[in-house]
């Protein structure tokens, strides 16, 4: 049975091109996300860089690009994203995902969505049930401590470790996007 893909949301009292440059700039990025250690453009590609993540004592470096983005009609953006580690350290093979920020009343719904391949074969499958779900929490702690920061401009690096809280994210996809998602 193949894992389901993580979906992260919550909702920032901001306005969307704040959002949008916070999740975009790989400096102010790296700031938040607990995933990455690291974010860097490469010279020369536009939209990709390259990220460097530490895990349990372990570091694995990759690369990803910006693939898409696109506004949309209802004043929502899209950003689409793929990603890929060549480190045979690295559990994650490549993956893709993306970026939705639909302006709502008193702020932006912000909501990710991404899966990946492992490596390692049989290992790497086993060892994914364990890691996809540590993975989700830590992008939702990410996305609560980037909603700290745009709401109240403390940063990242002055929040308490236990201000963010991945509970106050939503971690299950609601079946009417799931529907809707799949016809568009």
């Amino acid at each position: 049975m193949r894992p389901k893909a993580l979906y992260v949301e919550t909702v920032i009292r901001t306005d969307l091109d704040t959002l949008w440059r916070h999740t975009q700039d790989p400096v102010l990025h790296r700031r938040w996300d607990l995933r990455f250690a690291e974010i860097a453009p490469i010279d020369g590609l536009d939209g990709h860089f390259r990220y460097v993540s530490r895990f349990l004592g372990v570091t694995v470096a990759g690369v990803g690009v910006s693939a898409a983005s696109r506004d949309w009609p209802d004043g929502s953006r899209t950003s689409v994203l793929r990603f890929a580690s060549a480190d045979p350290l690295s559990l994650i093979s490549s993956g893709a995902g993306f970026w939705r920020y639909t302006p709502v009343s008193g702020g932006v719904r912000f909501v990710t969505g991404f899966d990946y391949g492992t490596r390692w074969g049989r290992f790497g499958r086993l060892a994914d049930r364990l890691f996809r779900p540590v993975f989700g929490w830590m992008t939702a702690w990410s996305f609560d401590r980037l909603r700290l920061w745009l709401e109240t401009g403390i940063p990242p690096e002055d929040q308490p470790l236990t201000a963010p809280s991945a509970a106050r994210c939503g971690r299950t996809r609601p079946r009417d996007q799931a529907t809707a998602g799949a016809s568009s």
